[in-house]
This record gives C-alpha cells, sequence and structure tokens, in this order.
C-alpha cells in the first residue's frame, strides 16, 4: 500500500508534487555505505527488502518522489503535468522496501506508453531515477552520462512492455484481419455507428429513408471443439470467410468478432434467409471435404450454424451486444 502522504491546498493544486528542498535531498545515516544500498538500481538484480519502520519508510518513499520527480524535470521532462501515475508510486516504493523493481517497471513503461509519452523520454526518467538512487547529491544537476548506467535487464524490460502497448494499439487500428481477411471488431464498431447515424431519424425501414431494423446481425457459429482443434478451427474460419466474402458481396461488412466467430452486418431484406441457407451449404461443403476438418465436428455432423440478431435501438446496445458475442 502507498504510505501515507499529508498535502498542503497548494500541493493539492499542484497534482501533490513538492520541492520543498528539506525533502529533495534526504541523506543516510552512513554516507560511507551508499554503493550497498538494497534500494538502488545497481548493475546486479536488486537484493531482498530490509525491515523498516512505517514512519521511516513513509518519510524516505516522499523524499524518492519528490528527487526523482524534480530530477527529471529539470533533465528536460516535456510533460510535467503527466509525470506523475500510479505506476510511479510502485516503482517507489519497490525501492524503497528493497524488492525486485521489475513488475513496477514494467507497469510504469506500459502506463507510459498509454499516455503517449515516447520511449525515448521512459527509458530516461528511469535513467533519472537511477542516477538519484546513485548519488545522495544528484538534486536538479544530472550528469547525462549517468544515465547510461542503467542496468541492460531493466532497460529492456521497459523497452518491452512499452512497446507491447504500441503493438496492441497499432493491431487495433488495423481495419483487415490479416488471416481471414475480413475486418475487424474496430472496423465493425464504426460501421454500426456509421448505421445508428443513418438510421437515427426513423425506427422503421421505407424504400426513401431506411431504419435501423431494416439492419441486421448474422453470427457465424462453428461447430468445431476449441481447446483441442485450435488449428482446426482456424482453417475452418479461413473457409467460412472466404464463402461470407461471396455470398455476401453487395456492399455488406463482413467482420472477424473474435478468433472462430464471423459475423456480417447486412440489409434485412427478402432474400437474407437464402442466402444464409447458400451460405450454410457452401461452408459445410467445404468443411466436410477436408478430411481432417470433417473429424473435428462434433456429433451434430454440421459444420456452421448461421444466426440472425436484430440490432438493438441504441449504438452503445449494439456494442454491448457485440461484447456479449465475444
Amino acid at each position: 500500500m502507498e504510505p501515507p502522504r499529508e498535502q498542503s491546498p497548494e500541493q493539492s493544486r499542484c497534482g501533490g508534487e513538492s520541492n520543498d528542498p528539506g525533502t529533495s535531498q534526504p541523506r543516510d545515516s552512513n554516507p560511507g555505505q551508499r554503493g550497498s544500498n538494497p534500494g538502488q538500481l545497481g548493475a546486479r538484480a536488486i537484493p531482498s527488502g530490509r525491515a523498516t519502520s512505517v514512519a521511516g519508510g513513509a518519510e524516505r518513499y516522499r523524499a524518492l518522489r519528490s528527487r526523482w520527480r524534480g530530477a527529471t524535470l529539470a533533465s528536460g521532462w516535456p510533460f510535467p503535468g503527466d509525470w506523475a501515475c500510479p505506476a510511479v508510486d510502485r516503482v517507489c516504493e519497490a525501492v524503497i522496501i528493497g524488492d525486485d523493481p521489475g513488475d513496477a517497471v514494467d507497469e510504469l513503461a506500459a502506463q507510459r506508453a498509454d499516455s503517449g509519452i515516447g520511449l525515448d523520454e521512459t527509458l530516461r526518467d528511469l535513467g533519472v531515477l537511477h542516477a538519484v538512487l546513485s548519488r545522495e547529491d544528484t538534486g536538479t544537476a544530472l550528469v547525462s552520462e549517468e544515465c547510461d548506467d542503467v542496468p541492460t535487464w531493466l532497460l529492456r524490460r521497459a523497452a518491452l512492455a512499452w512497446a507491447d502497448v504500441v503493438a496492441g494499439r497499432s493491431a487495433a487500428r488495423e481495419v483487415t484481419d490479416a488471416l481471414t481477411g475480413l475486418s475487424t471488431l474496430s472496423y465493425l464498431r464504426m460501421r454500426l455507428y456509421e448505421v445508428y447515424r443513418e438510421t437515427r431519424a426513423a425506427g422503421a425501414g421505407s424504400a426513401t429513408s431506411p431504419g435501423r431494423d431494416s439492419y441486421a446481425l448474422l453470427v457465424v457459429t462453428l461447430r468445431l471443439p476449441g481447446d483441442d482443434h485450435r488449428w482446426a478451427r482456424l482453417m475452418a474460419v479461413v473457409l467460412a470467410a472466404d464463402v461470407l466474402r461471396d455470398v455476401f458481396d453487395a456492399g455488406e461488412t463482413v467482420s472477424l468478432l473474435r478468433e472462430s466467430t464471423p459475423v456480417v452486418l447486412t440489409r434485412d431484406d427478402t432474400r437474407l434467409a437464402e442466402r444464409c441457407s447458400r451460405a450454410e451449404t457452401a461452408i459445410n461443403e467445404r468443411v466436410l471435404a477436408d478430411p481432417e476438418l470433417a473429424r473435428a465436428l462434433d456429433d451434430s455432423g454440421s459444420a456452421v450454424r448461421i444466426r440472425r440478431s436484430p440490432l438493438p435501438t441504441e449504438y452503445s446496445g449494439a456494442c454491448e451486444l457485440l461484447t456479449s458475442l465475444r
């Protein structure tokens, strides 16, 4: 748990940070043994922590956090208002009690990436912390070379955690699934938003003004066990995707809701039932033509079922429907 902190009204307005020089440079009782401090981010993994009083730990925590922030801002940190985050507190706590800070550093790097802070600033901030822990008299006058001494294993963990968030964000922005060629969930949400904008003025459709209930969401369920036949499911999804693109080729949105659940956003017209039946037949034929996929079918002997799901009244309800189907 985070040690208790008392804040003045001025501190509250400034995000709880303090530039009080009395707390920015705490000194150890034995300066000659600074290099053996178990809280330092030295070249080796951090040793296990030592018992410390609650009051002493809280004071050291506040001092470390204040010195780290002050030194980072002095080193050119471009986002003063974004420096503080929950992971900063976790890193400080781990250092003070002498725990391995690896997990806390992972969390810090991930939160930096989530906030849009670059990798260079993220690693420089970590280097500043290392410099602060390495010298008592660091204050706000940092020697940049000191930041190069951060242990490689810690830099690597931070870089990987930061990259994981950025890579996930990039994947979420893709509009096409690489394996199946179907559009992604993000694109489907956008299309649904456009449909609700188009139809919000009318609850029922007409020849000139289509309403929300002129659309339907088709959910394609593949009847293949998931745990023992994951590869078979993936191959069946690829076959199903090919069929769906052929059958629903008049402007419908064919998307992959999750790994093995394709969906189709389409107009609900008089031909919809026939097209669904045609898609089911074609998918079954392709799956049964593959001996390995045929062996993986469940007891029904049918590879697929397509069911129609009406769109909810509001766009938020449609998003909830997509979540429930996943």
